[in-house]
């Protein structure tokens, strides 16, 4: 018996035969370039930037080192709920280094902003999402510090944040559909890698942020990476 392989591409197409779906090359397009650039792209520049910023802040590290002993292998979704200070760490990676750095809104009627500047249809509106992560009026005088715990209650649980102030997955109806999974990925990844290795910039790599629609390091990260002891 043929065996199917099933892609997400193709279940698209198939859904326009089967569900009389409108769906257009331009659709299609679209929908596999977003697949592609959301899915990959955004994934690698967060952990790229994530162990830079752990070498940077050593204590960091050790504190989510600790949090990992009490917990069992990273593959357990449940347990991988539970490790609030390395979700903290993430969130304050993606706050000053978001992968993706800037928003292209456009209305489709007159509408005023929220600054009472009054803006008229196919107006192109940048939002700067890089530069929001880093305003003393958003997240205080303390925004250009790397520090998890502003993410953390008093209570140990992780702190909400409305999604227009944490810009990093959109916000409102454009909410990154996959803002759970890609957590999952980032924290699996990162759980794996911190538990079992130490990763270390090489000395003198220049890091710099690359521009383009992705929030890559201009010259990547060259580290050094030596297997830890089991604990």
């Amino acid at each position: 018996m043929e065996r199917r392989i099933f892609d997400l591409l193709s279940s698209y197409m198939d859904q326009e035969n089967t569900q009389g779906w409108e769906i257009d090359d331009k659709l299609l397009r679209d929908t596999v370039l977003n697949l592609m650039i959301a899915g990959q792209d955004t994934t690698a520049s967060a952990l790229t930037w994530l162990f830079w910023l752990l070498s940077k802040n050593p204590s960091v590290e050790a504190k989510i080192r600790e949090e990992l002993q009490t917990t069992e292998p990273e593959s357990d979704i449940e347990k991988l709920n539970k490790l609030v200070y390395l979700h903290a760490a993430l969130c304050e990676s993606l706050r000053l280094y978001p992968p993706v750095p800037f928003q292209l809104k456009t209305p489709i009627k007159t509408d005023i902003l929220p600054s009472g500047h009054e803006v008229e249809p196919n107006t192109k509106i940048v939002l700067l999402t890089y530069s929001m992560g880093r305003m003393k009026r958003v997240w205080g005088k303390d925004c250009l510090e790397y520090k998890p715990e502003r993410w953390i209650s008093e209570n140990g649980r992780i702190k909400y944040e409305p999604s227009y102030k944490f810009f990093a997955f959109n916000a409102g109806p454009r909410t990154c559909l996959g803002k759970q999974v890609a957590f999952t990925q980032l924290k699996t990844t990162a759980a794996a890698i911190i538990r079992n290795f130490d990763v270390q910039v090489i000395e003198g790599h220049s890091v710099a942020p690359s521009a383009s629609i992705i929030l890559r390091m201009k010259h990547g990260l060259m580290v050094r990476v030596t297997k830890r002891g089991y604990y």
